[in-house]
């Protein structure tokens, strides 16, 4: 079973919906369930799909170099791809990782136009939770540090 957040679901269909009719591809990844608010019905240590990457940072390096300097890999354990005209499967095209969540129109229906796959394209059971990773903040002593 892969678990993902509703509002991590909503924020990856509006980024579809808002590249649409172009495809778009970023890196997600995990929280462990016991630190969400909401995430009390499962245990503590279970990943859950949580954030996302905002997609074309450093494309002009990307572009250059063919390295994808975004995000080091160790911080993203999934990837969302979006098949504006395509079907609800992984392709050859997509940007591959340990799980990818792929979207198809309509933007609006996660139950219809959104799921989860192996790298191989096998589709994953899908529970989509409600609940919130912790709030984040950045201190004047993180960015000095």
């Amino acid at each position: 079973m892969v678990y993902i957040t509703r509002g991590l679901v909503d924020i990856l269909l509006d980024l579809a919906r808002d590249a649409d009719p172009n495809g778009v591809s970023t890196g997600v990844s995990v929280t462990p369930a016991g630190e969400l608010r909401g995430g009390e019905g499962l245990p503590p240590e279970t990943p859950v799909f949580t954030d996302f990457v905002l997609p074309h940072v450093g494309d002009s390096v990307n572009a250059v170099f063919g390295v994808d300097l975004s995000t080091p890999a160790r911080q993203s354990q999934g990837r969302f791809n979006s098949h504006p005209v395509r079907e609800l499967a992984v392709t050859r095209r997509d940007d591959l990782a340990q799980i990818i969540f792929v979207a198809v129109p309509p933007w609006t229906d996660a139950d219809d136009s959104f799921g989860a796959f192996t790298r191989r394209g096998e589709r994953l059971p899908l529970e989509i939770i409600d609940a919130e990773p912790p709030a984040e903040s950045l201190s004047s002593e993180s960015v000095l540090d």
